[in-house]
């Protein structure tokens, strides 16, 4: 039994460290969200909406977000068509604190992770503002491709560049890269 753990630990202490930062993360999150009403939207997706809001202004896109009358979400309504709601979950928190995990149970020198991870946070949160953007925008001209585009192509394109992260992490940065 012994061999196995001093064979294993760095695993263990891979998974250890993983599990601990999300539930911990995960837990603080959920503290967060509790101190809204449930017909409240948290203030992240509030500031996300902001964005999205600026940026497609930005494009001179004729939009809309609002907070919906009746329930906790921002209607996103674009040209005077009704295109999207954007809820607590298109915040992309849930993809933070995945992120966040992986580089901390990887983590190299202090300074190092710590900068990675903000940096990680920044452009995650501004690659999803463009995704949920780009998304209303296709939505609108292809709402057809409604299914694809929300269910398939852009959790794809936003997991994918963390994936990414993540080996440019684990190649350059971590205790592990050679």
């Amino acid at each position: 039994m012994k061999k196995y753990l001093v064979q294993f630990k760095p695993f263990l202490i891979f998974v250890s460290i993983f599990f601990l930062t999300y539930i911990v993360l995960t837990m603080l999150y959920k503290l967060y969200l509790n101190g809204y009403q449930s017909e409240d939207l948290d203030g992240i997706s509030v500031y996300v909406g902001k964005n999205v809001d600026q940026l497609m202004k930005f494009f001179n896109y004729d939009v809309i977000i609002q907070k919906s009358s009746q329930n906790a979400w921002l209607e996103i309504i674009l040209n005077g068509k009704f295109m999207a709601r954007l809820i607590e979950g298109c915040n992309a928190v849930s993809v933070m604190i995945l992120f966040v995990s992986f580089v901390a149970a990887f983590s190299g020198k202090i300074s190092k992770t710590i900068l990675f991870i903000v940096f990680g946070i920044v452009t995650i949160y501004i690659l999803n503002v463009i995704r949920i953007a780009a998304l209303v925008v296709l939505l609108y001209f292809f709402p057809a491709k409604s299914k694809f585009l929300h269910d398939i192509f852009f959790p794809l394109m936003i997991y994918g560049y963390v994936f990414l992260l993540w080996v440019f992490w684990i190649n350059r940065f971590s205790k592990y890269a050679k």
